[in-house]
């Protein structure tokens, strides 16, 4: 059993856990996940690490509310205990100096590029990090990012802000100014990591991505989380989770992402029923 040290809303629908795990937090590198259950008849979910500290030995993780179990996470508190609480997982993320390095994220993809961000400083890459939110108030860990970015560039999407603002626009926006980008690595959902793979496909810029598919075990055994990459068939957990944007089947992971929509929502409208018995929720 894993302690919950600290569960917090960062921005709506958007939580942040920390975790008394000192093996994940000694062994954690960028890049890596966790594999976790937030009760004993939950399902074993994903999260990517989005800091840690050895010496406290805590890991934390940046989650998006979007069914039954991160719903039921997003319910726990400090002191709460977790059955399953595994990892480090998946291989680090490749950290060099490449020169300029575009960190890009979304959502609960915020949170997780934080480390990259730092590591990518600290091997001596000048580091400019874009943030992507539909507004202000859902940006969160701004201030966190500045501290390890040479620069904070935002797309925002508030009413009042042109629909050229959506981060793969800004992404255009900052090589047509001159600027330089020898990497960018993006995390987020698979809507962002697809169109900003997309967008620097023609200009030649690597561009890693952070996938994430239906996940079981995490060890490569159930083929759950398989994808096809540069025309083989990779397994995000073992394999990855980061690949080369440009080489992955992005119409074939969204399929796959959505093999199981129904169930979900079944599951969490069931799940919702224990908790608003004699309710009906609109």
């Amino acid at each position: 059993m894993a302690k919950i040290i600290q569960r917090q809303k960062l921005v709506p629908n958007i939580h942040v856990i920390e975790v008394e795990a000192p093996e994940v937090a000694r062994k954690a590198r960028p890049g890596q996940f966790v594999i976790l259950m937030p009760d004993e008849r939950g399902e074993r979910i994903p999260l990517t690490l989005a800091d840690w500290d050895a010496e406290k030995g805590t890991a934390t993780s940046v989650f998006m509310v979007v069914g039954t179990s991160t719903e039921k996470l997003s319910r726990l508190k400090a002191g709460d205990e977790l059955p399953v609480y595994v990892g480090p997982l998946g291989r680090p993320a490749e950290i060099g100096y490449f020169g300029t390095v575009l960190c890009a994220g979304g959502c609960f993809g915020i949170g997780a590029i934080f480390p990259l961000a730092r590591a990518y400083r600290q091997a001596g890459n000048r580091v400019l990090t874009l943030l992507d939110a539909r507004a202000r108030y859902l940006l969160y860990w701004e201030d966190r990012l500045r501290k390890v970015s040479d620069e904070v560039h935002l797309a925002l999407r508030d009413d009042q802000i042109l629909p050229q603002e959506y981060i793969p626009y800004r992404l255009k926006e900052l090589i047509a100014k001159g600027e330089r980008i020898d990497r960018v690595h993006v995390v987020g959902c698979t809507y962002l990591m697809s169109s900003c793979s997309e967008a620097t496909r023609p200009l030649g810029i690597k561009t890693i991505v952070s996938l994430n598919p239906i996940m079981l075990d995490g060890t490569g055994m159930c083929g759950a989380c398989r994808v096809s990459v540069g025309g083989g068939t990779k397994f995000a957990c073992v394999d990855g989770p980061d690949f080369d944007g440009h080489l992955v089947d992005w119409n074939e992971l969204y399929a796959r992402r959505k093999a199981y929509l129904e169930e979900e929502t079944r599951s969490l409208c069931e799940w919702e029923k224990t908790l608003f018995p004699g309710e009906t929720k609109l």
